[in-house]
């Protein structure tokens, strides 16, 4: 995998924000939002542990929440999910200020924190359940998620190719609430040790500047 070759994937983040940002300067600029926008996107990058505790330390995201969806049963438990027979996967809802991280930063995350070539499966969780997918919330959400997947095959960052699914979002639950948060109230657990927590010091070091103080 070319993974570690950040510039090229870097290059092409600020070349979609581009894309983005002239898309937005077609809006009137005169007009002052004295509310905070929001906006909103679901990812799945396998176990949901891992992903909301990254994706909640960026700044501009005002909250986090673990889900399943993309399944056809309606209210999931875990255990169905687990199960690997509800199509569900495990996914992070964001609700974010676009003011101040854009969809495009936060598609650039989404590509570093997991593996995109590996089907159903991340490292040692496997299962449909932890497929990488994008659950588009709009048309342009759509548009950019597509663009930057391209732009990546393009250019050849990974070694295999890309499985990530872009599709709109579907039958989303919340997740039951004992995994809302779970790393933060489960420090000492196992898994959050020797998998989570190596994860969140490499993010980190990638992202500092995006990190909230």
């Amino acid at each position: 995998m070319k993974y570690e070759n950040y510039l090229t994937i870097i290059m092409l983040f600020f070349s979609i924000s581009f894309i983005s940002m002239n898309a937005d300067n077609n809006n009137n600029t005169n007009n002052i939002k004295k509310t905070i926008e929001t906006d909103s996107t679901t990812f799945g990058a396998g176990c949901f542990w891992c992903v909301e505790v990254i994706f909640e330390k960026l700044d501009g995201v005002i909250s986090v929440e673990s889900g399943y969806s993309g399944g056809h049963i309606v209210n999931p438990t875990y255990k169905d999910v687990m199960n690997g027979t509800t199509n569900h996967t495990e996914v992070t809802r964001i609700v974010f200020n676009p003011n101040i991280i854009s969809f495009s930063e936060l598609l650039e995350v989404f590509w570093k924190i997991h593996d995109p070539t590996t089907l159903n499966r991340q490292g040692n969780d496997i299962g449909s359940q932890y497929r990488s997918v994008i659950f588009y919330h709009n048309e342009k959400q759509k548009e950019e998620a597509e663009y930057y997947k391209k732009q990546l095959e393009k250019e050849e960052v990974f070694d295999m190719p890309i499985v990530t699914k872009v599709t709109p979002l579907i039958n989303y639950f919340k997740a039951e609430d004992y995994h809302q948060d779970f790393y933060k109230l489960n420090p000492e657990n196992s898994y959050c040790n020797y998998i989570i927590t190596p994860k969140i010091e490499k993010f980190k070091k990638i992202f500092k500047s995006k990190l909230k103080n």
